[in-house]
């Protein structure tokens, strides 16, 4: 009987274990199958995600904390890039796509590649992009809601079959972003026309969208000079701000200097968060409580 038994408890192991391996190469299928989607920033990663849902595999070049101005590509990104089917490029003058994007279409000629600010209403000649475009245009759900449509009809191009799935989603994505902007509204109400300052000039749609003007620490890339630290400090003071708002990508260091001679503080708000709607929301609060 024990010999039995034993006999018996080794055929169940067999096939658990064969189940097992069937079920994982059944999610390893699944997972090939998706469609390899190449984006530039965190907030495209959220624009993709509910859009494509289930069916896309998406890689991030600009991971956190890197800034997407400066940032160059790992060899295991690029061999992503090689395998992926489509890149959503922001499609505005940022030095990333810049300095990388011909180098990456070379490595994959066949890539679809899609230009998420097409119809986007861009700011011309800021203090950072002088004769060119503010390249941050993600930090404005009205322009989000432009990008998405936009990876919408990329993803259409490439996987028709999946129309509706991606139609819904889409549209079920748009009506949050449609949400986000009342709340943004109604957390800035009674602050239009108020000044921010910030460590990089990152706000600009932002701000246009809710009447709300950024002043930048530093411009071009470059640290700030004494005297344009002075000439913020004198800026503050005359207007009593007292916050200084900071990306993780930068140094603090002028921010702290600006913050002590105001008997301000400094915090920080991220613009390239991969949760978008989590984040502006709240950025938004953050913007009013100053």
């Amino acid at each position: 009987m024990n010999k039995n038994r034993i006999i018996i408890v080794f055929i169940i192991l067999i096939f658990t274990v064969t189940g097992l391996y069937y079920l994982a190469s059944l999610q390893t299928e699944t997972t090939n199958n998706a469609i390899g989607v190449v984006v530039t920033v965190g907030p495209e990663v959220e624009f993709v995600k509910a859009v494509g849902g289930d069916k896309v595999d998406v890689t991030l070049m600009v991971p956190p904390g890197a800034d997407p101005h400066t940032y160059e590509p790992l060899p295991d990104q690029l061999n992503h890039v090689a395998n992926s089917k489509m890149y959503i490029e922001v499609g505005t003058p940022i030095e990333f796509e810049l300095n990388y994007m011909d180098k990456m279409k070379d490595i994959n000629p066949h890539m679809v590649v899609v230009n998420s600010s097409k119809g986007i209403d861009l700011i011309p000649n800021t203090a950072e992009h002088e004769n060119n475009s503010d390249p941050h245009v993600w930090v404005s759900p009205k322009n989000a809601k432009v990008m998405v449509e936009n990876i919408y009809q990329g993803l259409v191009q490439l996987d028709p079959n999946n129309t509706a799935y991606y139609t819904n989603n889409r549209n079920n994505y748009l009506k949050q972003l449609d949400e986000l902007n009342m709340n943004i509204t109604n957390s800035l109400k009674g602050k239009e026309n108020s000044q921010i300052i910030v460590y990089h000039p990152a706000w600009a749609y932002f701000c246009r969208d809710y009447n709300l003007t950024q002043i930048p620490i530093e411009t071009g890339g470059k640290e700030p000079t004494s005297q344009e630290i002075a000439s913020v400090i004198d800026l503050a003071k005359k207007n009593n701000i007292k916050v200084i708002f900071v990306e993780p990508q930068y140094s603090s260091k002028s921010a702290d200097v600006i913050a002590a001679e105001i008997n301000g503080k400094v915090v920080k708000i991220d613009d390239l968060a991969e949760n978008y709607i989590e984040n502006l929301n709240n950025v938004a609060k953050t913007f009013s409580s100053v």
